[in-house]
């Protein structure tokens, strides 16, 4: 039995046309907010060798005999409070710029695309999607994943993912692998409208926070250049927009365990404001193209509550674009020299 897998025989099978295929990514939810789907989800996610660098055999010991002993249920707390009727957030924005973009790309006469949505962790799975698009007969596959500054844990985690499921394909498609937007124009203008929105809605804070998702500093010492990428989103949205740099700083959330992560840390930041009179703040996270556990629960939730514990007074979270008009012409302008 052959260790390579085709849906034909024969290579000239009329079912393969020139119509390009793009997977949509981004990094997951659970199937449902309970102990027992996190507990799934987060063996998945924290088994992947690029969120985790310490030794296999050890970590494996600290993830099985520790962490999802302990953690689902807490997780499945922490997304009971933000689950829908939609289901997970993350998922079901996902599926609306699917949607939209696929919409929008035909509308701009590219007629010969299909738009298929696929999670690195969770469901679906990069390799259904892959698998949906293989069933089409798509001759060309363009991957997109949805974090506009480039890491080794998340966009070069879902290379892996791609390259796993095609490393078994007898008939490898052309591929287009996008590896980061973090500096697009157009992806720089629909977060400067989200921001413009917000001021002429609301006024000036005192501090305009880019929170990014953070990860440990080691990654960036070896090599690692989200922390680069996401400070020059910073500058290049200050710059669009005009802005006072001393009225905007960026910072980093989401840290895990006792290692040193990249610094300021979101969370220290926020409690450290009101004593330095600091008190009216907006916070955005452009890391996150649409919103999730670590923005609607951390950043709206829980470090809103620090902000205000410590003295805070005006605290508001720019939302993430979403399914915005203006991300999906983005999506499409980063997408299009490869259509």
């Amino acid at each position: 039995m052959s260790r390579f897998s085709a849906v034909t025989d024969n290579p000239h099978d009329s079912r393969f046309n020139q119509k390009t295929g793009i997977l949509l990514t981004n990094l997951g939810s659970p199937d449902a907010p309970t102990a027992k789907a996190l507990r799934i989800y987060l063996r998945e996610f924290l088994s992947d060798p690029r969120i985790v660098e310490i030794p296999r055999i050890v970590w494996m010991i600290i993830l099985h005999g520790i962490i999802l002993r302990i953690r689902p249920k807490r997780s499945a707390k922490l997304y009971e409070s933000i689950w829908t009727e939609n289901g997970s957030p993350l998922t079901h924005i996902t599926r609306l710029q699917r949607d939209k973009l696929d919409a929008y790309i035909k509308a701009q006469g590219y007629t010969n695309t299909e738009v298929v949505m696929a999670m690195r962790y969770g469901n679906p799975s990069i390799e259904a999607g892959l698998e949906q698009l293989r069933e089409k007969g798509l001759t060309r596959i363009v991957i997109l994943p949805l974090y506009p500054q480039y890491s080794s844990p998340t966009t070069g985690s879902t290379f892996d993912a791609v390259s796993n499921v095609l490393r078994k394909w007898r008939w490898v498609p052309e591929l287009h692998f996008i590896n980061g937007y973090h500096k697009n124009s157009t992806y720089i203008e629909s977060l400067a409208n989200s921001i413009s929105e917000d001021l002429q809605a609301h006024g000036m804070p005192q501090k305009l926070v880019f929170s990014y998702h953070g990860m440990p500093k080691q990654f960036l010492d070896n090599g690692d250049p989200y922390h680069c990428l996401c400070l020059q989103t910073t500058r290049l949205v200050v710059e669009k927009l005009g802005l006072d740099k001393d009225n905007v700083i960026s910072t980093f959330q989401s840290r895990f365990g006792k290692a040193e992560w990249l610094k300021p840390y979101t969370d220290a930041t926020l409690e450290g404001f009101p004593e330095q009179g600091i008190k009216d703040i907006a916070i955005i996270s452009p890391a996150f193209s649409a919103d999730c556990l670590e923005t609607l629960e951390e950043i709206e939730g829980e470090n809103r509550e620090i902000f205000e514990h410590a003295g805070g007074e005006k605290y508001r979270y720019i939302a993430a674009l979403n399914d915005r008009d203006d991300h999906i012409e983005a999506l499409f302008e980063v997408l299009k020299p490869n259509l």
